[in-house]
């Protein structure tokens, strides 16, 4: 099966939501990441909304080889952003075996990144077993402080 694009919506809507973010009106919710473009080497930043399992945040590409996920693969120095508050981080991307657990968990840790993975054709529903089998397609991403 070929991976599903990004609708074309995505990036316009990202902007409008990191603009809002910036406004500190929104506490809860996605962060701002941002990483190093791999061709550009311009700040390249995207809302994320990272989850926790046991201590560790993670992230996981909701598309196959998005943009951000390609920068951080070249470049896992990164910053997280809340508000006015920045964090720079190392992303260290995950092997398939150490993705599934985290996958398992994804759909009750990140219920709102299930809509967005259905509506992209990845999975069916909040099915743990579909997005386990998403491990080696949708990149994993640890957050190590730096």
């Amino acid at each position: 099966m070929a991976d599903p694009k990004p609708p074309w919506w995505l990036k316009p809507m990202n902007k409008v939501l990191m603009a809002a973010m910036k406004t500190g009106l929104m506490k809860d919710g996605p962060l701002v990441l941002t990483v190093t473009g791999r061709k550009s080497g311009q700040p390249r930043s995207t809302p994320i909304t990272p989850f926790e399992v046991e201590g560790q945040r993670y992230v996981v590409g909701g598309f196959p080889g998005a943009d951000w996920v390609r920068n951080a693969q070249a470049d896992p120095d990164a910053v997280l952003v809340r508000g006015r508050v920045r964090e720079p981080i190392r992303m260290t991307e995950l092997t398939a075996e150490q993705a599934r657990p985290l996958l398992r968990q994804f759909p009750v840790l990140v219920p709102t990144g299930v809509s967005f993975m259905k509506n992209a054709g990845l999975v069916t529903g909040p099915n743990p077993d579909e997005f386990e089998a998403l491990a080696g397609r949708c990149s994993v991403f640890r957050f190590d402080s730096v």
